[in-house]
């Protein structure tokens, strides 16, 4: 049929089946993959960037120090007028560059360990009414 033989699932098939193999695909296939993983890993280091940066964009590098007063965001389910934050604490000692031990200022048996993304610093106002 139009210029080939028919071939039907029920036809016998040839059974020596035989493939030419290239002395040099390994070579290519090994590096072919090394150059996907480097472009993978390049695509993953400019994406944490980019995602760092973003993050970066709107938080505020605060400088804090042992013995500061600072309120915790309560990590829990709230509703509308639950209060959004805990304290205040005093910060104990510092960990890392964004790890606090803090110790609550009444209940001195409270201490918790917080991250820069939890705390917001308890300043006192000035009097704006003099």
């Amino acid at each position: 049929m139009h210029g080939r033989q028919i071939t039907l699932p029920f036809n016998r098939q040839n059974e020596i089946i035989s493939l030419a193999q290239n002395p040099e695909y390994s070579k290519t296939i090994r590096t072919y993959f090394e150059n996907l993983v480097n472009e993978a890993r390049n695509n993953i280091t400019k994406k944490q960037q980019q995602y760092k940066a973003r993050y970066d964009l709107h938080r505020q590098d605060l400088l804090l120090k042992v013995n500061d007063l600072v309120l915790v965001k309560t990590r829990n389910v709230r509703n509308k007028f639950d209060i959004r934050y805990e304290g205040p604490f005093k910060i104990i000692k510092q960990l890392g560059h964004k790890t606090f031990i803090v110790q609550h200022v009444k209940k001195l048996t409270l201490t918790k360990q917080v991250t820069m993304d939890v705390i917001d610093p308890l300043v006192e106002r000035w009097n704006l009414i003099q």
